[in-house]
């Protein structure tokens, strides 16, 4: 039987439950169980694709072409397994789902209400997977023995109440002994009478219990450990065991948190209460987790954005970065760099970086703080690597500042321009509908074997994440071909480009794709390894030369 974990949030939002939901399935996983996870979450948007970065921060593209809230990256990069567009849910699509099968008379003529039509749809996607897709060959899949279910928001939001109650009833449905509910809350220490307080846990709580749910497993949130005292309390009050009261207290290191967890006996507990049998191997996690204490040397990266107001509209860049810092025993200090201010651009500051990321986006504003940027790192060997949105400016940049087609852009930002060198995909020509309609998803690049990204990847056939809807315009392939430019991947038809660079530069390359969404803390995306094996050279030539 599938055992199903429900991760909860109360007091505040962005306490972790992303987190906390991903370090558990890394311990689990750990002891030897098949896990997969879910965010399920209740803004009535159908998807976040379509979401403001500053909103809503990063959308997390999936393999199989699902635009998903960030978490899921969390979940893939500590679990280390590919999710698919199943394990993200809103509102907006359980909505959407049942007003259309509304409309095509499934229900004979019955009123369509939330209980239990809307709630009948949650459990179906929470169901969903631990099944084999409908698109999948169902004898090559292996359901998990976990499925966590991480419900978006705060408990006593109004939007969150058919989700709790949805999984208020999954435990009716599939046994007591195979659902755990684990709730996080906020501790919060007052400085002037020097205390934590548990009263924000305990009406959370009762919150909670009010819509059906009493939790298993509270989990609270701490700038420091909380006491001994400070757990039975809430153990009282909460109607918790005293052992299910686990703290989280702050990390240094993200990293860091299964092992923190796992110390509190976290992992332990839940294995308890669904009768989950295994030993924790955590040797690997810390190992990676030693690493970052160990850290030589340390490099400074500037990212030139466009939403650097929210970091988290970047988080795999920043993550991805990190864990190529983690191998070469570098840290990894990030310089934000707005593409919209060109005060920004002082020379003397972007002297004083490694390296550079330039990446995605979407739209006009900031793109002429990304093409001065790329044409910066192209002049003074900087290091720079440009992410879909990113490699597009690196190209405007080259055709304007070196093959002399003055005016050259996109037609995404003009669309009059004399030299479109970037153009819309043929395949988005027709495409009028906002939302999931990108190339979306996992492609295929064959490698030009004497390129850069060939020697970095170690394989002529390589596949990314991609989302975008603009390309390198082939009509200007020839104008390209100067013997420094390189189209050094493309589509395995030969029509798109897939990544670009120079062989006069040690690391000016740039993709179409998003690797940061395939890197792991224990396997960096390989793209992002060799960046930041050549921002350690170039700093070493650089300080040589100095001397």
């Amino acid at each position: 039987m599938i055992k199903y974990i429900f991760i909860t949030g109360g007091v505040a939002s962005s306490l972790g439950k992303g987190l906390t939901g991903a370090a558990l399935g890394r311990l689990l996983k750990s002891r030897g169980h098949k896990i997969t996870m879910q965010k399920l979450d209740p803004y009535i948007n159908v998807d976040p694709g379509t979401m403001n970065p500053f909103e809503h921060g990063e959308v997390f593209v999936t393999e199989d072409g699902g635009e998903t809230d960030l978490d899921l990256g969390h979940y893939e990069r500590f679990i280390d397994e590919n999710l698919t567009k199943r394990s993200n849910a809103t509102t907006g699509s359980i909505y959407s789902n049942v007003i259309e099968a509304e409309r095509q008379g499934t229900f004979l003529g019955k009123t369509v209400q939330v209980i239990p039509h809307i709630t009948d749809e949650i459990k179906r996607h929470i169901f969903a997977l631990g099944q084999a897709p409908e698109t999948s060959d169902s004898k090559k899949f292996t359901p998990p023995d976990v499925v966590i279910t991480e419900i978006g928001g705060t408990v006593g939001d109004i939007e969150i109440l058919p989700f709790l109650e949805a999984i208020r009833q999954f435990r009716l449905e599939v046994g007591r002994e195979n659902v755990c509910y684990v709730h996080l809350t906020l501790v919060p220490y007052i400085a002037p009478s020097g205390e934590q307080k548990t009263k924000p846990t305990q009406h959370s709580v009762t919150e909670l219990r009010s819509r059906g749910i009493q939790p298993d497993v509270i989990v609270c949130r701490s700038t420091e450990p909380v006491s001994d005292g400070i757990r039975e309390k809430i153990s009282r009050q909460c109607d918790v065991p005293t052992e299910n009261v686990i703290n989280m207290a702050d990390a240094k290191n993200i990293y860091e948190i299964p092992l923190l967890l796992h110390k509190d006996g976290f992992d332990s507990v839940v294995c308890k209460i669904l009768g989950l049998s295994g030993t924790a191997s955590l040797e690997e996690w810390y190992e990676l987790c030693q690493t970052t204490e160990e850290l030589t040397e340390k490099v400074k990266i500037g990212v030139i954005g466009k939403y650097i107001d929210l970091v988290d509209a970047y988080l795999s860049v920043v993550e991805s970065l990190r864990h190529g810092g983690f191998h070469n025993r570098c840290a990894v200090e990030i310089e934000w760099i707005s593409s919209d201010d060109p005060k920004d651009f002082d020379i003397n500051r972007l002297s004083q970086l490694d390296g550079m990321v330039i990446p995605g986006g979407f739209g006009e504003r900031g793109i002429e703080g990304k093409v001065l940027a790329a044409k910066f790192a192209r002049e003074n060997n900087l290091p720079c690597l440009g992410l879909c949105l990113g490699m597009q400016a690196m190209t405007i940049e080259y055709a304007r500042n070196v093959l002399g087609l003055s005016g050259a852009n996109s037609t995404e930002f003009d669309s009059k321009t004399e030299h479109p060198v970037i153009d819309l995909m043929e395949t988005q020509k027709d495409v009028t509908q906002k939302g999931g309609t990108m190339r979306l998803g996992a492609y295929e690049a064959k490698l030009d074997r004497k390129s850069q990204v060939r020697e970095i990847y170690r394989s002529d056939i390589v596949e990314e994440r991609h989302r975008h809807r603009y390309e390198f315009n082939p009509k200007y392939s020839k104008k390209f071909d100067d013997g420094n430019f390189v189209c050094s991947g493309k589509s395995p038809d030969g029509k798109l480009v897939e990544f670009i660079e120079l062989a006069s530069h040690p690391y000016w390359i740039g993709t179409q794709a998003h690797p940061e969404f395939t890197s792991r803390p224990n396997r960096p995306a390989p793209l992002f390894l060799a960046f930041i094996e050549a921002t350690i050279s170039q700093k070493s030539l650089f300080q040589k030369s100095v001397a």
